[in-house]
């Protein structure tokens, strides 16, 4: 296409000097290189410039000039070219009211639709079908069916782009029962469907409900194969693997003959949607070796996506990516972009500097690529890094959104910097997302875990309750206060108010009542579920469940509940069982337990640090100095714990006996001071209660 467009541009170039040196004043071969300059996808500069070159302009020329800016989406630019001709009396004409009305639909403009109808019916072209329909397209695309209907109904002829049009809105709206009741009267009117037609159809075809339909339409892509091209079959690829019906699109890709990029894309998106990563390897990979084509930019961000799904570096991710810098397009922003959101998924922290390599080499930021690096510098842990992030995003002028705004909050959450925290709220204020489900549980749970219930309290007030996220957060940080009675008030007022529960709720809810020792109602909770309220267990429930039987010392049933699980139980299950063996002394059982997280996870240093400890507690130093062994040949180390402190705005981080901060002579002579001066106090303390006793003798 680009190549096509550049011989477009250079014969059209050919042709301008050609006339500005034969001085032809007739308008016609000055028109026909205007549109020659506006198909060449040149600019609108070049066709501007012929434009006013034309010795004698006409009705012609100004037609095509605005057809130029509508194409190439200039539509304030459009629309006073338009009152220019209307000044002029050139704009009552077929040409330049279905310019006008196109530009409209564009740019979702309605009202400018309603001006154009009217001046239509003054100027006596309402009926005429090309006007007739550019307008019912305008209330298509504008959600105004009612509008449309009437417009198509008052037509006294209608063509095929009438039909599409609408058939087109109510896709759009997902009214697809309308959509393909107007495509048969289509058909019984005797119009023959074209491209348009099923792409439209096509396009709206989602989830596994509409399998019977697609079947259908597929018959009837059958039927008019012959005058339908590759575009059709290409979206029946989509249509197919939206409903589920991945085989079926698989199918239809080995029946075209003549395969081009987009089917290739087609079916390698297909299997990245549906999570079939080794399928989309292994067809990138024959796509590349086989077909003929080279892949681009959506080939690559299909193929990265199914890289970074289960969040472990495989190497796979590494290998697309020397591919697209050996192609050349690093500096693309979706491919960038993807491979960004690649790295942050991955687990190990190390990769964040990836992330932040691709982040730089690009050449155009979008805010897709700023809140990618945000959100995975916070996912990551990386809280300072995030917060100095979040204000780099503030001085570039960078909009804040409601993902921005929920990365950010929830960093100011781990590093507990409160003031900080009510600045961003501020700016959530301002921005108008405080009502936003993420940002709302964002500042409830920053809130609740910095110990002001208050205003975790007045941020759920705020939200928007309709979905369950703001309960979710809500009750959680009830529970991390141990106010088990106003969590099960909340559930409670949400079974009321029938806001929709999912399995978030249920994790909350039983984390409530393990924290609260009230062992009887989590263990109801978990055992009607399912039954009750329609939400099946997942891991996380059984999780909770075995933290619920331990904290209560019901070792037996934790590992009963262990036992039923329908699937194998994860390293999450297994650590919190053997958290619960160290706090009852139960080493038999913490063997057991250990056993399996060392094979499900060897290189878990929490396992070792916590068998250790267990080890020491019971006197067993042979045993602890083995498991300290079997942690140094592995090259495992205990993973020390950070604290911070904000002071004046400034954030400062650290841990045991840390001597890394600059100013650490200065904070280890005040914490000197500081002993000094509370020994000092302990000391009249006692004396105090020495003269006391004394006094009373």
């Amino acid at each position: 296409m680009r190549r096509h467009r550049h011989h477009l541009t250079l014969a059209a170039a050919k042709s301008h000097a050609a006339l500005l040196k034969s001085g032809i004043s007739s308008p016609t071969p000055w028109n026909q290189l205007l549109t020659a300059y506006s198909a060449s996808g040149s600019g609108l500069a070049s066709a501007r410039r012929v434009f006013d070159e034309i010795p004698l302009p006409d009705a012609v020329s100004w037609n095509s000039l605005l057809a130029a800016h509508v194409a190439a989406g200039a539509h304030p630019e459009a629309w006073r070219l338009l009152r220019d001709m209307h000044a002029r009396g050139l704009a009552a004409s077929t040409f330049a009211l279905g310019s006008a009305l196109r530009s409209a639909a564009a740019a979702r403009r309605p009202a400018l639709g309603a001006q154009l109808q009217s001046f239509a019916v003054k100027s006596g072209l309402a009926d005429d079908v090309i006007p007739a329909s550019a307008l019912l397209d305008v209330y298509a695309k504008c959600g105004r069916l009612s509008d449309a209907r009437r417009v198509f109904g008052g037509m006294p002829e209608r063509n095929t782009i009438s039909w599409n049009a609408l058939i087109a809105g109510y896709s759009e709206s997902g009214n697809l029962a309308q959509a393909m009741a107007l495509f048969l009267e289509m058909e019984r009117e005797g119009l023959a469907p074209d491209e348009a037609t099923f792409a439209a159809l096509l396009a709206a075809v989602e989830g596994p409900n509409c399998c019977f339909l697609m079947q259908e339409l597929h018959g009837k892509i059958v039927k008019y194969g012959e005058t339908l091209g590759l575009v059709v079959l290409n979206a029946a690829i989509t249509a197919y693997s939206q409903c589920g019906a991945l085989a079926d699109s698989r199918r239809i890709f080995d029946g075209i003959e003549s395969r081009d990029l987009i089917s290739w894309n087609s079916m390698l998106r297909a299997y990245a949607y549906h999570g079939m990563d080794d399928e989309a390897m292994e067809f990138f990979v024959r796509m590349m070796q086989e077909s003929g084509v080279h892949p681009d930019m959506y080939s690559f961000t299909s193929i990265i996506s199914v890289c970074s799904e289960h969040g472990r570096d495989d190497h796979r991710g590494r290998g697309i990516h020397s591919l697209v810098i050996k192609i050349g397009l690093e500096g693309v922003t979706h491919v960038c972009n993807a491979l960004i959101a690649m790295y942050t998924r991955f687990t190990e922290n190390c990769m964040m500097e990836d992330a932040y390599k691709c982040f730089n080499s690009l050449v155009l930021k979008d805010t897709v690529s700023w809140n990618s690096m945000l959100t995975g510098y916070s996912q990551h842990g990386l809280n300072a890094d995030a917060l100095r992030f979040f204000r780099c995003m503030q001085s570039e002028n960078i909009k804040t959104d409601e993902f921005a705004f929920s990365a950010a909050l929830r960093s100011c959450s781990d590093l507990a910097v409160l003031q900080l925290g009510r600045q961003i709220h501020c700016l959530v204020i301002q921005s108008g997302f405080a009502s936003n489900d993420f940002v709302s549980s964002s500042l409830i749970f920053m809130y609740s875990k910095s110990g002001m219930l208050g205003d975790a309290r007045k941020s759920f007030e705020e939200a928007d309750k309709s979905s369950s996220v703001p309960w979710n957060s809500m009750m959680f940080g009830y529970a991390q206060h141990g106010q088990a009675q106003a969590v099960t008030n909340l559930f409670n007022e949400m079974l009321g108010l029938k806001v929709p529960l999912d399995h978030v709720t249920f994790v909350g809810l039983i984390t409530t009542y393990s924290h609260a020792g009230l062992v009887d109602e989590g263990s109801e909770i978990l055992n009607t579920m399912e039954t009750r309220y329609g939400i099946p267990l997942r891991m996380e429930h059984y999780a909770c469940g075995v933290d619920l039987y331990g904290r209560a010392g019901q070792l037996d049933k934790a590992k009963e509940l262990i036992e039923s699980m329908p699937f194998q139980p994860d390293a999450m299950v297994w650590m919190t069982l053997l958290g619960a063996c160290k706090i009852h002394g139960n080493m038999e059982l913490a063997s057991d337990v250990a056993s399996h997280l060392l094979v499900a996870e060897p290189r878990q240093h929490s396992t070792y640090v916590l068998l250790s400890s267990m080890y020491s507690g019971l006197g067993m130093w042979s045993d602890r100095a083995t498991l300290q062994k079997v942690m140094k040949n592995r090259g495992l180390s205990k993973v020390p714990g950070w604290s911070w402190i904000e002071v004046k705005n400034e954030l400062h981080s650290f841990n045991a006996e840390d001597r890394s901060h600059p100013r650490m002579d200065e904070i280890y002579e005040m914490l000197r001071t500081l002993l000094q001066v509370a020994r000092r106090l302990c000391s009249l303390e006692d004396a105090e209660i020495l003269v006391t006793k004394s006094s009373d003798t």
